[in-house]
This record gives structure tokens, C-alpha cells and sequence, in this order.
């Protein structure tokens, strides 16, 4: 089984874990996260785009709403 290394990123109430390996840079979480607390990371991923980040807006309140809309299944975000 393949173990994959996440970036951990706590903002506001939530953890946001992203699967670097997974993510392809597509956006749609950062489009769809209803507080804009998403934004694009200064570091590239291995599909050569950006990888995206929490912590550029008014803090996350954990709704998965990112978790849900990611089709690589990339993000996992937890209540703290």
C-alpha cells in the first residue's frame, strides 16, 4: 500500500492536509471555498503546476467543501 506525505495547514477552525502527491493544480477548491481562505502556494507540484494552500482569507470553518469538490481526492480537512 502507498503512503502519501500531506502538507498540513491550519487556518481558522480547521486542518487542511494536502496529498501533494494527488493534487493537480486544477483550482476548483480554491473557485468553490465559500470563505476564500484557499490560494495558490508558491511551491510546485509534481504535475508541474501550482499546489494550493489554506490561509489566505477570512480563516476556514472546516465545511469540506474543498474535500468534496476535489476530484483527485487530494484534501482532508478536520475540525480543530
Amino acid at each position: 500500500m502507498r503512503e502519501f506525505k500531506s502538507l498540513l495547514t491550519e487556518s481558522g477552525k480547521g486542518k487542511f492536509y494536502l496529498f501533494t502527491d494527488l493534487c493537480k493544480g486544477c483550482g476548483l477548491c480554491i473557485e468553490k471555498c465559500p470563505k476564500h481562505d484557499l490560494g495558490w502556494s508558491d511551491f510546485v507540484g509534481i504535475y508541474g503546476a501550482p499546489m494550493v494552500e489554506a490561509g489566505h482569507g477570512d480563516g476556514c470553518t472546516a465545511c469540506k467543501t474543498c474535500q468534496t469538490i476535489c476530484p483527485e481526492c487530494a484534501i482532508r480537512v478536520e475540525k480543530i
